[in-house]
Parts: structure tokens; sequence; C-alpha cells
């Protein structure tokens, strides 16, 4: 029963995710992700009793993927380092169109601990490049920049026309080593 429960999340996370791209974040409905999951709107709100804990779900999902994403980049080139794989995904993600990130300033007010996952990744992920690095500089360097890059992105702010993107993440890729 335990399994069912996991495939219904499982489920409800990805229809989550589909609807939140084919109409935005901010216009994701309980109704519409129930459906698109084949689940009774109870079940999705047994899983996630409110929409800020779906929001919630969908961020921590996302990172469990890009976490994986990493690791099977790392694994994929054998040589690349953990601060290179990182610049290099991020900068791939950057590249997809992101829908209004207006949803997260609501999920923030429904649920002021709503970025708590993404900070404690975002840690996590600092000092497990800090470990693997001799140079704290050039670590702090391709952190902040690729950040700034996601948030333009996120904000729909991007100034940095295609080419110069390109420089940064070269520019990056030769600090990261």
């Amino acid at each position: 029963m335990k399994a069912r429960r996991a495939n219904s999340r499982d489920r409800i996370l990805a229809a989550a995710a589909d609807v939140a791209r084919e109409a935005g974040p901010g216009s994701l409905s309980l109704d519409a992700v129930a459906n698109r999951a084949g689940v009774s709107k109870g079940g999705l709100l047994y899983n996630f009793p409110t929409k800020a804990k779906l929001m919630q779900g969908l961020v921590e999902n996302y990172l469990n993927e890009f976490e994986q994403a990493l690791e099977a980049r790392i694994a994929e080139t054998g040589h690349e380092h953990a601060l290179s794989a990182y610049v290099r995904l991020s900068a791939d993600e950057c590249e997809e169109p992101q829908p209004s990130a207006s949803w997260i300033f609501s999920a923030i007010a429904e649920d002021p601990d709503f970025l708590t996952p993404i900070k404690t990744f975002k840690r996590q992920l600092f000092e497990r490049l800090k470990a693997e690095t001799d140079d704290l500089g050039s670590l702090l360097i391709c952190f902040l920049a690729i950040e700034g890059l996601r948030s333009m992105n996120l904000f729909d702010s991007d100034v940095l026309a295609p080419e110069e993107r390109e420089l940064l993440v070269s520019s990056l890729l030769k600090i990261a080593g």
C-alpha cells in the first residue's frame, strides 16, 4: 500500500509539473493537477494538503532531479570536476525559457518556509563544491555568477546577449578548471 501512495505522489508531481509548464505555476489549480494525475482531489490533498505544499513538493522534486543530473554528468565524463559540471548543467538549464516567477512570492506568502529546501540544497551543494576545490575564490566567482544567471532567467530579467552568455559560461569553465 505504501508503494501505491508513492506512485500517486509521483504521478501528482509529474502532473503538477506538466500543468505548471503549460499554464504557469501561478495558474496551477489543484483540480487541474488531480485530473491530469488521474487521482481524486482528496487523493491529491492526502499527499499535498495545500497548494503551497504541492509547490514545495515540485521544488524538492526539481532539486532531486538536478542533483541526479549533476551526478550523471560527472559520471558520464569521468574526469569533469563537480564545479565544471555544475556550471555546464546550470548554464544549459538557463537556456530554457522559464514561466513567470510571481508564483514564488505567493508561495512564500502562504508558507514562509517555502524556500528552506532550496536554501538547504544550495548550502549543501556549495559545501560539496568547496570540499572538492582548492580555490575558494574561483568557486565563489563561479557559484555566484551561475546563481545570478539563474536569477535573471527566473525573474525574466536577463540582459545578456547570447554571445555574452556564451562568453560568461566559457570564462566560468576556465576558472572552474
